[in-house]
Formats: C-alpha cells, sequence, structure tokens
C-alpha cells in the first residue's frame, strides 16, 4: 500500500495533468468558436453559387456538362476514383480519426481502385504504416483551413476529373450534426446530380430569358469550380470544429476522471494521515502511561527505604 509521501506526490501529478487537459479545453473552445465564426460568413457566397446554378438549370434544363450525370439518369461509372480523406494532425481527439478512416477503408473495400488524398498528419501516417499507398498529401493543413487551401485541394482534383484519369470525386469528413454530435461521413463530390440543384415550384417562373457569355456552359463550368472549391473548404472547416468539439469531449472527460481520482487519493490521504495521527497520539499516551508508572515505582522505592 502506498504511503503519504507517495499519495501527495501522486496527487501532485494528477492536479499538474488537470491543468494541462483544462488549458486544451479551453484552446479548443477557442478554436471551434473562431472557424465556425469563419465559416458563416463564408456561406452566404455559396448560397448565391448554388442559386446561379439552379437559374441556370431553369433557363436552359438541357445543358450539358462534364461534371454532371446525364439528364436521363446515372450510369455507371468503373473507372477509377479520387477520394479526399480529412483527418486532424494530431490525436487526443477521441474517436475522430478512426472514424473518418474507417469510411475511407470502407470505400477502398467496395472499390478498390481509389487513389487517396490525405488532409493531415494522422491519416497520412495511419496509411504509411498500414502500407496504402496516398496519391498526396496535404501536410499541415488540418489546421486553421482557409479558402485557398481549398482552391489548391479543388485545382489538383478537378484536373484529374477533367482529364480523365479519375471518374468519380468522394469526400471523406465528419460533419457537425447538431452542434454537438458528429459523424463521419464519404460523400460523392462529383459528378453532381442534377436533382441536387433542383429548384422548388416558386422558384421555377422566369420572368425574362438570362443572356449567358460567352455560353451557357461556360458560364456552368466556371460556377461549378467554385462551388467544388467552397465544398471542400465546408468540409474542411466542418472537419476542423468537429475535431475540435470531439478534442473538447475527450478533455471534458479527461477533467471528470481527474477530479474521481483526486477524491479517491484525498480519501486515502486522509486515512493514511489519520492512522499516523492515530498511532502519534497511541504512543504518546502509552510513552506518559510508561514514565507514570516509573515515577509510582521511583516513589514507592523511595518510601520503603525511609
Amino acid at each position: 500500500m502506498a504511503n503519504v509521501k507517495e499519495i501527495k506526490k501522486h496527487i501532485s501529478s494528477v492536479r499538474d495533468t488537470q491543468k494541462i487537459t483544462n488549458a486544451m479545453y479551453l484552446i479548443a473552445s477557442t478554436k471551434m468558436r473562431k472557424a465556425k465564426a469563419e465559416l458563416d460568413s463564408t456561406r452566404p457566397y455559396f448560397a448565391a453559387l448554388q442559386g446561379e446554378i439552379k437559374r441556370i438549370f431553369r433557363t436552359a434544363s438541357n445543358v450539358q456538362s462534364r461534371y454532371f450525370y446525364p439528364e436521363q439518369g446515372s450510369p455507371p461509372l468503373h473507372g477509377a476514383y479520387a477520394c479526399l480523406v480529412i483527418t486532424a494532425d494530431k490525436g487526443l481527439a477521441g474517436a475522430y480519426n478512426q472514424n473518418a478512416i474507417l469510411e475511407a477503408e470502407k470505400l477502398l473495400k467496395e472499390h478498390e481502385d481509389t487513389k487517396l488524398f490525405v488532409v493531415g498528419e494522422y491519416g497520412r501516417h495511419y496509411f504509411s504504416q498500414h502500407h496504402i499507398p496516398v496519391e498526396r498529401s496535404f501536410l499541415y493543413t488540418a489546421q486553421n483551413p482557409t479558402m485557398q487551401r481549398a482552391r489548391e485541394i479543388s485545382a489538383i482534383l478537378l484536373e484529374l476529373f477533367e482529364q480523365g484519369a479519375v471518374d468519380k470525386i468522394y469526400i471523406v469528413y465528419t460533419d457537425m450534426k447538431n452542434g454537438i454530435d458528429a459523424e463521419a461521413k464519404a460523400t460523392r463530390l462529383l459528378p453532381f446530380h442534377r436533382k441536387q440543384f433542383a429548384s422548388g415550384t416558386a422558384e421555377r417562373a422566369v420572368t425574362k430569358p438570362f443572356e449567358f457569355t460567352p455560353s451557357i456552359g461556360a458560364v456552368l463550368d466556371n460556377v461549378i469550380q467554385s462551388y467544388v472549391s467552397g465544398f471542400i473548404y465546408s468540409a474542411l472547416v466542418d472537419s476542423f470544429c468537429s475535431e475540435q468539439n470531439a478534442r473538447m469531449t475527450a478533455m471534458r472527460s479527461a477533467n471528470q476522471n481527474a477530479e474521481k481520482i483526486l477524491s479517491e487519493l484525498s480519501i486515502q490521504y486522509n486515512r493514511l494521515r489519520q492512522a499516523a495521527i492515530t498511532q502519534e497520539i497511541t504512543e504518546v499516551s502509552a510513552g506518559a502511561k510508561a514514565q507514570k508508572r516509573k515515577r509510582m515505582k521511583n516513589r514507592i522505592k523511595e518510601a520503603q527505604s525511609l
């Protein structure tokens, strides 16, 4: 059983760790609020882009684009796929990274000819350890995502799609569904289904024809490229917020466990300290009694000698 000194040292160690977890919780909370504010400030722009795509299809429903399935249906595509996997640069975030990697592995099992593009040091390290080839790794892009980084990733993926090197592009990211719960999901980024941009009945009326320069197809392709960049940026920020939320949850749990450990250690410490005090009192009392008996014996001897 540990002595008082060892328990005091253990309590001090747990309190030091608790200070670190508290600091990490506050940092994650600040980062998440900042990322959410940046995402909210850019959403109106991409909502406007989606509205422009709807307007194009309302004006010319039969417009053809390489970024969309044909209007009559979704023919099977058997070529290579590209998959952008968004992970974190570090751990201590619960099951955040593992859930994203599991979704990527499901896609690899369903379609072996899939080229991986990885965001985050954790994902790169995992796939390297498991000897899974990675087409390209975007190092340290997971921290503080920016629109510029999203455009760089988008340009690489779109170039492969336009060259015919890949037939589909998927993105694996973590979505914060309601601000509390997060879910890792694999979403097809390209090609789009036209119904994704279908307009409601109230939006279908076009009073005046629109003019598109140089052509309606060129305008649609240009808007789609910006829309893809926006989708990737949204996924990066959403994943970043989910990572910080997962880290906050993990640090909160660590703090609660630390409180529980400190409570148990305090009880042990108090019991040992009380036992030590009781033993000291017993020893002092026994010594006092022994001294009293000794004095009584000395007095008896002195009385007998008289």
